[in-house]
């Protein structure tokens, strides 16, 4: 479903990401976890294709994002972490606006917009300027506007920050019924008890590389991941 083969970006003299080489299933929910600067965003971006990388390639349904950018961004849903959105808008000419992009049908949206306003809380400021919306709020659109096309693969940079706990545990479910469907989700969370309870699938990225990977419950073994997560951050 996703696969990210050998991928390096450098900012200068650094390597962001060093040879990087994930492989992303059908139903899974796969953990990315690093510290700050370790190279967890830029590869969320370079799959999106926000940013471009210097080697290696990167297949969403087997399209190359270098090859077929806009192929991959019709199969794919990216949630920064800084939800930056049109605030002149309302909450529903947003979400319109996402679902004409991608073409959903008027039945379509309506039907998915109204379940997923509805569970997240939206239902009655979806008229108000998004402007007027806490960050939570926001959060809680961008994660509707992803969901509303009904993505094969959906990105996600630390999508748990600025969510009440209800949302948090709403979003949780969301993820393992999309999963169950045949979806992939890959995202990056500091959060790492939600990686343990909640991915089938981790990796651990330090100074750009790949040091840990696999199935969560092979990687921890017999630790915790927060445990793991301090002996690797430790090392030299």
């Amino acid at each position: 479903m996703l696969e990210i083969i050998n991928v390096s970006k450098s900012y200068g003299q650094k390597k962001a990401n060093d040879q990087i080489t994930l492989t992303i299933e059908p139903g899974d929910i796969y953990g990315f976890v690093g510290h700050n600067g370790a190279g967890k965003t830029t590869l969320l971006k370079a799959i999106a294709g926000i940013i471009d990388f210097e080697e290696g390639d990167i297949l969403v349904l087997g399209k190359s994002v270098k090859k077929d950018p806009l192929g991959v961004k019709r199969e794919i849903a990216y949630i920064p972490d800084n939800p930056d959105i049109y605030e002149s808008l309302s909450g529903i000419q947003y979400l319109n606006f996402i679902a004409d992009a991608f073409l959903v049908s008027a039945i379509e949206r309506k039907e998915l917009i109204e379940k997923y306003a509805t569970m997240f809380e939206l239902s009655d400021v979806l008229s108000h300027p998004i402007s007027s919306y806490s960050h939570g709020m926001k959060q809680k659109l961008v994660i509707i506007s992803a969901l509303v096309h009904k993505p094969k693969v959906l990105l996600l940079d630390e999508p748990f920050v600025g969510l009440d706990p209800k949302a948090s545990f709403l979003l949780k479910d969301t993820f393992r019924h999309l999963c169950e469907a045949g979806a992939s989700i890959f995202f990056s969370t500091h959060v790492l008890e939600v990686v343990e309870k909640l991915c089938n699938k981790v990796a651990i990225i330090k100074q750009g590389k790949i040091v840990a990977q696999g199935m969560t419950h092979e990687v921890v073994k017999d630790q915790s991941l927060e445990t793991l997560f301090m002996e690797i951050a430790s090392e030299h």
